[in-house]
C-alpha cells in the first residue's frame, strides 16, 4: 500500500489483510536493529520521566518504523510510545497507527526473549490490524480478519503463505483455565481476580506474547489491572481477536482506542481466549 491513502475513512477487508503483511514485515525487518543492540556485551539504558527503561534499541527501532510507514501510508497519524509528545491529537473515531518498538524492554534488558515489536492499526475505537514480532524467538503473529504466525528470521521478510499457522484460540477448557501473568507488573488486584476464577495454574510470560499465546492456543485469559498504554495492546489485540478471543474491560465492553482525554492510556482488562462462553459480569473479582 504505497498510494495516497487517508485511511481516514472505512477501510476495506482487503485492505486490512495488506495492512497486517506490511506490518509484519516491517517488524521483522526492525528485529535485526533490535538484535544488534541485543546482542551487544552491555546494553546502555537510561529512566525515562515515569520511571521505565528506554535503550537504543527502543529508538532506533522506532525510527526505523515511522519512517518506513510514512513511505507506506503517507499521512496517516500515529502515537508511538518513545515520540509520543510529537504525536498529533486524535480521537476513537480516527484511523491511527500504534508502535511501541521494544515492547518488555525489561525483559530485553535481561537477556530473556519475551519481548517484542508491535505495530498496529486502530479505526473507529477497535485495533483493525496488528503485528507483533519476538525477535530473539524468530516468531511473528499477524492479524487483520484472520491471523496467523510464521517464523521469521530479523532482518528478513515474511515467509510464504503456506509456511503460516493459522491461529484459533480455544475453548475453555473445563478442568480450569491457564491463566498468564506478567512477569513485571502482578498486584494485588490482579491475585484476587485469579482467585475469583477456575484456574487450573498461572504461568509467567513477557510483553505482548501473552496476547499470542491466548490466540495459538496454549492458555486461556490475561488479566491486566496496572496501567498500560495503547501502543501496548493494540496489536496484540488485533492477533487475538482475529483468533476469536477478546479483550474486554472489567465490565465486559471492549478495550477502545483513541482515548484522547486519558492520554491514550488504558484502563483494567482482561484477555480472554474464549470470550463468546465467558460471563461479562463475573470478570471482576
Amino acid at each position: 500500500m504505497t498510494e495516497d491513502k487517508s485511511l481516514h475513512s472505512a477501510i476495506a477487508s482487503d485492505e486490512i489483510e495488506d495492512l497486517a503483511r506490511l506490518f509484519a514485515n516491517l517488524a521483522i525487518a526492525a528485529g535485526a536493529l533490535a538484535m544488534e543492540t541485543f546482542n551487544n556485551a552491555k546494553i546502555e539504558s537510561r529512566l525515562k520521566n515515569d520511571r521505565s527503561p528506554v535503550t537504543e534499541a527502543d529508538e532506533h527501532v522506532e525510527a526505523y518504523l515511522l519512517r518506513e510507514l510514512e513511505k507506506s501510508l503517507p499521512g496517516v497519524p500515529f502515537l508511538a510510545e518513545e515520540s509520543a509528545a510529537r504525536s498529533k491529537s486524535f480521537g476513537a473515531n480516527d484511523a491511527f497507527l500504534l508502535i511501541d518498538p521494544i515492547d518488555g524492554t525489561r525483559e530485553f534488558l535481561s537477556r530473556s526473549s519475551d519481548f517484542t515489536i508491535n505495530v498496529a492499526l486502530a479505526e473507529n475505537g477497535a485495533a483493525r490490524a496488528g503485528a507483533v514480532y519476538a525477535p530473539a524467538q524468530g516468531r511473528v503473529w499477524f492479524a487483520g480478519a484472520r491471523g496467523y504466525e510464521a517464523e521469521a528470521v530479523p532482518g528478513r521478510s515474511l515467509p510464504a503463505l503456506q509456511d503460516w499457522r493459522l491461529l484459533q484460540a480455544r475453548p475453555r477448557p473445563q478442568d480450569g483455565m491457564v491463566a498468564l501473568i506478567s512477569k513485571s507488573h502482578l498486584d494485588e488486584e490482579t491475585k484476587a481476580f485469579l482467585s475469583s476464577q477456575r484456574i487450573a495454574r498461572s504461568v509467567p510470560a513477557g510483553s505482548s506474547l501473552k496476547f499470542c499465546l491466548l490466540a495459538r492456543g496454549e492458555a486461556d485469559v490475561y488479566p491486566r489491572f496496572g496501567p498500560t498504554m495503547e501502543w501496548d495492546t493494540a496489536a496484540g489485540d488485533a492477533v487475538l481477536r482475529a483468533a476469536g478471543g477478546a479483550t474486554l474491560d472489567p465490565q465486559g465492553a471492549p478495550l477502545r482506542y483513541g482515548k484522547s482525554d486519558a492520554f491514550y492510556r488504558n484502563g483494567p482488562f482482561i484477555a480472554w481466549a474464549d470470550a463468546p462462553a465467558h460471563d461479562a459480569a463475573a470478570t471482576l473479582p
